[in-house]
């Protein structure tokens, strides 16, 4: 039975976060060892450009953060190909074609791009790349023929609208050659944790978030820090668990359920206080990132072999491309010269 096509990715604008392990990065690992799928693991940093376009060293030295996190949990370069997306050029010639199948006023009513272009206050300033990165993610998926694109809920519109840009391109040049990717979605509830302060994102612009990368007094800190019920004055107190952000970081990272069940119980009853709780979460927490941790340092002692890992994947990536941007070519009927 032949392997399926896996390809997810993300925008290097800084260090990964456990919520990005928790969304995606773990589920990539399992995905990569079950021996079913052939992973491309992309490292977008043209996407990252979109709106960084002024500061490109900023992206330049996240790239290799982001490849280190890649290593640290578990991303396995002979099991998964990591590519750079700026080393892709057929990329850049895929996105040409599609925008020509494709609409401006397709694009702006993408709800995706709608809550990005609003989140980043651009206004009527929206950088024209920014826009139509939907085209671009649709150049990405199809040069390799994934089938199978692990998203969050979020993205689905994304995804959708690279399958309508598949069926326009299959029917206006009566080519079976570009491939619609179906999506695979995290367990409900896994998909994003909240950030430290119960907000219901974790980023870096709103500084609540532990990174992988982040050492064991750091994680201690910013977990003492963390947002749990501002009615639980006392600890004989009741308290409730409902978006208390210790107990909801315990139910995904935990893996001793009748534990946490336990302590749950307790702590509405009243007798069990916030500083016992979050220490039990710093250890449950270390568990899960010391060894991440332990191997990123490993990794970052020889960096010039973590970018040839860079070098190698994007050189394999560029073949696959090369061959899918060929077919797009000949079916266009643009390849004069053979």
């Amino acid at each position: 039975m032949a392997k399926k096509t896996i390809l997810t990715g993300d925008r290097p604008t800084g260090k990964l976060h456990i919520g990005h392990y928790v969304g995606s990065l773990r589920n990539r690992v399992a995905l990569q060892n079950s021996g079913e799928y052939d992973n491309y693991i992309m490292i977008a940093d043209q996407q990252a450009l979109t709106d960084n376009a002024r500061d490109p060293e900023k992206i330049r030295n996240s790239l290799i953060q982001v490849a280190l996190d890649y290593l640290a949990v578990g991303i396995d370069p002979a099991k998964s190909t990591i590519l750079v997306q700026s080393q892709i050029p057929a990329l850049n010639e895929l996105t040409m074609h599609y925008l020509n199948i494709v609409s401006v006023n397709r694009i702006s009513r993408n709800p995706t791009v709608k809550t990005e272009i609003k989140q980043k206050k651009f206004g009527e300033s929206v950088p024209a790349g920014f826009f139509i990165y939907p085209v671009s993610q649709a150049a990405d998926i199809t040069a390799f023929k994934a089938d199978t694109v692990p998203v969050g809920d979020d993205q689905e519109p994304m995804l959708e609208q690279t399958r309508e840009i598949v069926r326009s391109f299959n029917t206006i040049y009566q080519k079976d050659i570009l491939v619609e990717p179906e999506g695979y979605f995290p367990p409900k509830g896994l998909g994003r944790i909240p950030g430290l302060d119960g907000n219901a994102k974790m980023s870096k612009s709103l500084n609540n978030a532990i990174y992988l990368s982040d050492d064991a007094d750091t994680v201690s800190k910013k977990v003492m820090s963390m947002y749990t019920d501002p009615e639980h004055i006392k600890v004989s107190d009741p308290g409730h668990v409902e978006g208390n952000t210790v107990f909801t970081y315990l139910d995904i990272f935990d893996q001793d359920k009748a534990q946490v069940a336990a302590l749950k119980a307790q702590y509405q009853a009243g007798g069990l206080g916030d500083v016992k709780i979050k220490r039990y979460l710093n250890e449950v927490l270390e568990d899960v990132l010391a060894p991440i941790r332990d191997r990123r340092a490993q990794y970052e002692q020889d960096l010039d072999y973590v970018y040839q890992i860079l070098k190698e994947g994007s050189e394999k990536a560029n073949v696959v491309a090369n061959q899918t941007l060929k077919e797009v070519r000949d079916a266009i009927g643009i390849n004069y010269f053979g």
